[in-house]
């Protein structure tokens, strides 16, 4: 484990080396703290590859058994602020890793589309949280039959046999934001394929959009008014359920190595960014090395 940390750190830090621009900049007159950047998202990382998820659980983690490796670990209350101001630095390194993964992407494949949920609060509380507003809001999460004050994770992904698949395009909107009109706003881009997704996704906008980029859209047939779907159309409801299954284990996947989905214990936008940003970092750091 010793090996995987300092070569974690290592990485860290030639990414940070290369994309500085990009990278969270201090300017103050504590440009220079005892506890570096690179350091902490090391950690951050390190942590997470170790199972613990939740910031208090990193810091009592390091703080007991990797000490000697970061002398320099602020108390609790500074990990987190420090942690907080972070949200650029995840997205540059996440983004190198996503670069890596790019390689590893035929065009010609087909892809998939949904969203994950993000919650904050949920159920009965869903209408009294008052985190992050300005990015955040009650939304509906179909799946789990469930109210949820949060984000959505929209992601487009492409199948790949015998694996989960690889993400291609992932952002964050707020939980009310429909995810049709996610897609349109967001002028997705993917020229010559095929985009499999839910009922969700039956718009003609959003299918217009996609014939002027030579890309075929298909989603389950709707159940027709006072009448019932013909034999064909349940056949071929039954072959897109079971050609969208692969983003649902993706989305399982993420979870089970992040728990991005729960976000109960965060108390600020910033953290929240971080939430996401950090542990879509891990993630894509598990999809380059361990795929």
């Amino acid at each position: 484990m010793e090996n995987q940390l300092i070569q974690l750190y290592l990485l860290v830090c030639h990414i940070y080396d290369t994309r500085s621009e990009t990278c969270f900049q201090r300017l103050s007159n504590n440009s220079e703290p005892r506890l570096t950047d690179q350091e902490l998202v090391a950690i951050y990382l390190f942590a997470q590859m170790n199972g613990k998820f939740e910031k208090k659980a990193m810091h009592r983690f390091i703080k007991q058994y990797w000490h000697h490796f970061f002398p320099r670990l602020p108390a609790y209350q500074t990990f987190v602020a420090r942690l907080n101001l972070l949200e650029q630095t995840f997205q540059t390194i996440g983004g190198y890793f996503n670069q890596l993964l790019a390689q590893h992407r035929e065009p010609e494949l087909d892809h998939l589309i949904d969203s994950l949920p993000v919650m904050l609060a949920k159920g009965g509380h869903a209408y009294g949280a008052r985190v992050a507003l300005d990015v955040a809001s009650v939304g509906y999460c179909a799946s789990k039959k469930t109210y949820f004050h949060g984000v959505r994770l929209h992601t487009i992904a492409q199948r790949r046999c015998g694996t989960i698949p690889l993400p291609a395009q992932m952002w964050l909107r707020e939980g009310s934001c429909h995810d049709v009109a996610s897609v349109r706003e967001r002028q997705i881009t993917l020229p010559h394929s095929t985009l499999i997704g839910d009922k969700a996704f039956r718009d003609p906008l959003f299918e217009a959009m996609l014939n002027q980029q030579q890309t075929t859209l298909h989603t389950p047939r709707k159940k027709p008014k006072g009448a019932e779907l013909r034999a064909d159309e349940k056949y071929y409801n039954r072959l897109i359920s079971r050609l969208r299954q692969p983003i649902e284990s993706f989305f399982n996947w993420l979870i089970d190595k992040t728990d991005i989905q729960r976000a109960g214990r965060v108390r600020s936008t910033d953290a929240l960014m971080v939430h996401c940003f950090g542990k879509l970092t891990f993630a894509f750091y598990l999809l380059v090395f361990n795929s």
